[in-house]
């Protein structure tokens, strides 16, 4: 079974249990909130969140000023979000993470987390997600390679090349080594990649310093 074949509306409600899906334990969510302002624009903008589960990582993002449109396949999930970001600027979407349902709007940040692996083309979703942003937007993707046995996922170096044709040169954030972001020590390759776009024919131009 593949991660897009599994019932994410019966696991809903478990989700928030894994402690990086619910950020319920305090040190493990200023750990993911201290990576989210590092990724995210310093200045208030417009967060796409695909594949946005129960909405923890969209929460942490309208915490931070940002106006968070999470899209998720699960009507549970979507639920559950909406529930989490109750009177906060956010509105979430039922959708295909690989294209979203969001018309002609357009973003200052796409977010996606343990998403890109499972699609069948990624790199037809990356150039989806590219058209989604606003010039000088970025992409903000935190994939990984799980299991000894038999691996699953996307190597850093498989996705930076995907992405060498339609954005700058990415910034690739290590983070096996924060046990804090797992609840836990973790052995096998997770990482995050952040990289911006800029406008037509400025592509291939180097990343700008988070924040700026």
């Amino acid at each position: 079974m593949t991660n897009r074949d599994r019932d994410w509306d019966a696991e809903a409600a478990s989700f928030d249990e894994e402690p990086d899906h619910g950020l319920r334990d305090p040190e493990v969510r200023r750990a993911w909130a201290g990576r989210l302002r590092d990724w995210l624009p310093g200045r208030a903008g417009d967060v796409l969140d695909l594949g946005c589960g129960t909405g923890s990582l969209s929460l942490l993002a309208s915490e931070q000023g940002h106006r968070v449109t999470g899209v998720d396949l699960s009507p549970a999930m979507v639920a559950l979000a909406r529930e989490k970001l109750a009177g906060r600027e956010a509105v979430f979407l039922v959708g295909d993470a690989a294209a979203p349902p969001v018309g002609e709007q357009r973003f200052d940040t796409v977010l996606v987390r343990h998403v890109l692996w499972a699609l069948p083309d990624p790199g037809r979703a990356l150039r989806h997600w590219r058209g989604l942003l606003r010039p000088g937007g970025r992409l903000v993707l935190v994939e990984g390679v799980w299991g000894d046995i038999d691996p699953v996922g996307i190597p850093a170096e498989r996705l930076t090349a995907l992405l060498a044709p339609i954005a700058g040169q990415p910034r690739v954030e290590r983070l096996s080594g924060d046990p804090l972001l797992w609840g836990g020590e973790v052995s096998d390759e997770r990482y995050a990649v952040v990289a911006e776009v800029g406008p037509s024919g400025q592509e291939r131009g180097e990343v700008s310093a988070a924040g700026q």
